[in-house]
């Protein structure tokens, strides 16, 4: 890969676009519980940041969805794309070939196979680079991302806010056969 510098950013010179930057976070209240994920996307001088929340979720879920939604938000194809992340499950995944061995087994017996069948679907449509970085160490856009996933998530239900299901994580529940008598849903 090749990039320049210009005034707007690092350009992916294969493409002659700017590289995109996007930061994720997920969080959980009680994991499970209410959660959610915060996305910062920078391309160039251009910045986008997004969340949402769930009523009933787990911090890996809500970890994975932000890289999703991230993904998901980008305009064009064929992106070079670096991923900042706190999360060793969702950087990990990708790195340690974990989710290659994953799909060749059929997700068996693994968490998320929801989210991590719609990862694999966005993230083939661009060239994705994950890096990790360490959580409330003071990074500013991971800083922001905690605070969008918390606010979206634990922030809105202490709020009395509606919040959506999440269908994935339900449904999950239900085939485990876990109690869910207790659960606020």
């Amino acid at each position: 890969m090749h990039s320049g510098r210009t005034a707007a950013g690092i350009i992916d010179m294969e493409e002659n676009r700017p590289i995109i930057y996007l930061y994720t976070d997920g969080a959980s209240s009680g994991n499970p519980g209410p959660g959610g994920y915060g996305v910062v996307l920078k391309c160039g001088n251009l910045r986008k940041e997004m969340s949402g929340g769930f009523i009933m979720t787990t911090n890996n879920r809500m970890e994975l969805l932000a890289v999703i939604v991230g993904l998901e938000a980008i305009k064009w194809q064929n992106a070079r794309v670096e991923i900042w992340s706190d999360s060793s499950y969702v950087v990990n995944a990708v790195n340690k070939g974990w989710l290659g061995e994953w799909k060749r087994k059929g997700f068996a017996k693994v968490k998320n196979p929801d989210l991590w069948m719609r990862f694999l679907r966005v993230s083939s449509m661009h060239r994705i680079e994950f890096h990790w970085l360490k959580g409330h160490a003071g990074h500013p856009e991971n800083e922001r991302c905690d605070a969008l996933a918390v606010d979206a998530g634990a922030g809105a239900f202490s709020r009395g806010e509606s919040l959506p299901h999440d269908t994935g994580y339900e449904e999950s529940v239900e085939m485990n056969g876990a109690n869910t008598a207790n659960l606020p849903l």
